[in-house]
């Protein structure tokens, strides 16, 4: 049995890139950059007006009050075409160029209209509402690094940089086989009371997709070895990363790892001395990666936020680093003492302090759905006083 961090280690070895293709930058999303995006342009193109207002000559307002003639309007993706002469000013709206000539911008508030004809009454304070060319970032300017996550903000980067395409890593796929006789669909189980909703499913799904999984496949199998085999094949023939749920024990129906043996299956370790997550294993079979999980649902997510979610990062062509950010909070209550078994609790984070919920057992759904962070508590650890600063994790 190794610990959790000589399990990381392990797949921080093993979780490479897949490769590089190229897509639409609106298609994007949630991917994760192969190469830098450099600027393709200025930003801004031209100077512009941060601010609705009036374009001006700064020479005009060596004196007050000034009375000033307009002589056109100047618009984003327009402008005004023409040098601007001295007495006189162009209408100008937020992002539109600067007039030949102009300097400044008055913002709209600081002077009076009548018709077409403004007048100044006092000082406007320093030229604050221009943006000069290129303020923002140059042509050849490097603007996100390779290994980046594609979010929000960085698409809207990518997207002013003037980039219409994108070179990411190819997001792997996943298949996922949640085994056990007693899994049915949600919505089933009130049919049997022997019948239990396969919860896991659809939580770890949402949970590979997350981290950068495409999930092609999702299964629910019995405990019977031949029926297990054709699905392990079947999924090592489409997916990349492979999920097994339950099955991982050593009961007479425990199958998890017999199903993938006559496809040459190698275990690169098997038990992690942690709680949750003691059964977890991690194989390969060629370049196609197992996971295993618990069959519990809460054990199940629980070890998949801390070992599948690294696992997809690094596929995915981040660092498996970048999954596990954990922070320094304060503990809101105590924690008893560890035992040998490295153990991570579901606690609720507020105000910078976290409590852990009081019922920790594993297959506390419920429980589980009220927690937004896990707390680690190192193996062989004293008791924790409240106050004391513990390493926590977002769910």
């Amino acid at each position: 049995m190794i610990s959790f961090d000589e399990a990381i280690a392990i797949i921080g070895e093993v979780a490479r890139p897949l490769g590089t293709e190229r897509v639409e930058l609106v298609k994007a999303a949630g991917r994760v950059l192969a190469v830098p995006v450099v600027a393709a342009i200025d930003s801004p193109r031209v100077d512009v007006s941060g601010m609705d207002g009036y374009a001006v000559c700064e020479d005009d307002l060596a004196g007050f009050p000034v009375t000033l003639q307009i002589v056109g309007e100047s618009f984003p993706g327009t402008g005004w075409h023409g040098t601007l002469e001295p007495g006189k000013c162009v209408r100008i709206f937020t992002g539109a160029p600067l007039p030949d000539g102009a300097d400044r911008v008055v913002i709209q508030e600081q002077v009076r209209r009548q018709g077409d004809v403004v007048t100044i009454d006092a000082a406007t304070g320093p030229p604050t509402w221009v943006r000069p060319r290129g303020k923002d970032f140059r042509v050849g300017d490097d603007i996100l690094p390779a290994g980046r996550l594609l979010d929000p903000v960085a698409l809207i980067a990518a997207g002013g940089a003037d980039l219409a395409e994108l070179d990411v890593f190819i997001r792997p796929r996943l298949a996922l086989l949640a085994t056990g006789d007693e899994l049915v669909e949600p919505g089933e189980a009130r049919s049997s009371a022997l019948a239990v909703p396969d919860s896991v499913s659809p939580g770890l799904a949402a949970l590979a997709e997350r981290w950068g999984a495409e999930v092609v496949s999702r299964v629910r199998l019995p405990d019977d070895l031949r029926a297990l085999e054709p699905a392990a094949e079947a999924a090592i023939r489409d997916a990349d990363v492979i999920v097994v749920t339950g099955g991982a024990s050593v009961g007479e129906r425990d199958f998890a790892k017999a199903m993938f043996e006559p496809f040459g299956l190698g275990l690169l370790f098997s038990k992690i001395s942690m709680r949750p997550g003691k059964p977890a294993w991690l194989g390969c079979v060629g370049d196609r990666l197992i996971i295993g999980l618990p069959g519990n649902p809460t054990s199940a997510l629980v070890t998949a936020r801390l070992l599948l979610a690294a696992l997809l990062a690094g596929v995915a062509g981040r660092r498996v680093e970048s999954a596990l950010q954990w922070a320094s909070v304060r503990l809101a209550s105590p924690i008893p003492a560890c035992d040998a078994r490295e153990t991570f609790h579901r606690a609720v984070l507020a105000n910078g302090e976290v409590s852990l919920l009081a019922f920790q057992e594993s297959h506390g759904q419920k429980a589980l759905a009220d927690a937004d962070v896990l707390v680690r508590q190192p193996a062989n650890s004293p008791a924790l006083a409240a106050g004391e600063i513990v390493q926590a994790l977002r769910l």
